[in-house]
């Protein structure tokens, strides 16, 4: 990449992500085409340097590099499996940062093999407000050739940027599995906030002390990751059989202000069937290769 030939990418979708994707390239003084389904949503682009494209296929023309940032595959199926957009995708590379699961990933990769498109799958771990940042923390998955001719350009986009290898699945596999932790604890929150409330307890009370669970999370995530890696599953700290009793006061208080419990009836189920089959003395992580024997 040189002077004498300034990067250019291509950005289809422009949501709030893509918005802000076409936004930090054109910053970044990355030439920018810009192209969305429904008219209109590329004026403020546009008015800032990027180039308005009339069709996806054009757009992609335009670049060596897309990146496509829609709702799910569905969406960027219908965008890139049209023949025109796959013909002006040929000999170029494709960067998919669309959310979807590995297993549609891996059948994007193939699909672009097939028509000798580079491929990367991507996975944005942060809002759309850090993009353009240090604070963005982006994954990427799929070709080293690609990701090495393109590197560069991709990290224009924000400070955090790590490829995790060929295998294109593997972006996917970490988004899903950390948007596991994020709306399972967001749902435990939104849980105790009511539990909270009905026991006279404002949420603006609470939230200093949730914080302070939540500073506890990292070491035990570090801990855990060990004990699951090692089979060690200790119990020492918190025994499995202390937490289904710790689990069973939340759910007969919520029960007692008619306030819904399902989510965590099923945390104790699980913590439960492992006590039963002889692992009540191991810790919480113990679930973990519960949940994942077949």
């Amino acid at each position: 990449m040189s002077s004498a030939t300034p990067p250019a990418v291509t950005v289809l979708g422009l949501g709030p992500m893509g918005r802000a994707l076409a936004g930090a390239f054109v910053a970044a003084g990355v030439r920018t085409t810009v192209w969305n389904r429904t008219p209109g949503r590329d004026r403020e682009l546009v008015a800032r340097g990027a180039n308005g494209a009339a069709s996806a296929a054009e757009a992609v023309a335009a670049s060596p590099l897309t990146v496509v940032c829609v709702v799910d595959y569905d969406a960027a199926d219908a965008v890139l499996r049209q023949e025109p957009v796959t013909a002006a995708l040929k000999g170029r590379t494709l960067v998919n940062l669309s959310a979807d699961t590995p297993a549609r990933a891996r059948d994007t990769g193939r699909w672009a093999d097939e028509h000798g498109i580079g491929y990367l799958d991507g996975a944005i771990m942060t809002p759309s407000t850090t993009i353009g940042t240090p604070h963005a923390v982006f994954l990427f998955s799929g070709s080293p050739e690609a990701h090495a001719e393109h590197g560069a350009v991709l990290r224009l986009l924000g400070g955090g940027h790590t490829h995790l290898g060929a295998d294109v699945g593997r972006a996917a596999a970490y988004d899903i599995a950390l948007l596991d932790i994020f709306w399972t604890s967001m749902t435990g929150y939104a849980h105790a906030l009511a539990l909270a409330s009905a026991e006279g307890v404002a949420p603006s009370e609470l939230a200093p002390f949730a914080e302070g669970i939540g500073a506890i999370l990292p070491p035990l995530f570090r801990e855990w990751a060990e004990d699951v890696e090692s089979g060690s599953y200790s119990g020492e700290g918190n025994p499995l059989t202390s937490a289904v009793s710790s689990m069973a006061h939340i759910v007969h208080a919520s029960e007692g202000h008619g306030i819904e419990a399902g989510v965590m009836r099923a945390a104790e189920g699980l913590a439960r069937r492992a006590v039963a089959l002889g692992h009540g003395a191991d810790g919480f992580s113990r679930l973990a290769e519960l949940l994942g024997r077949r």
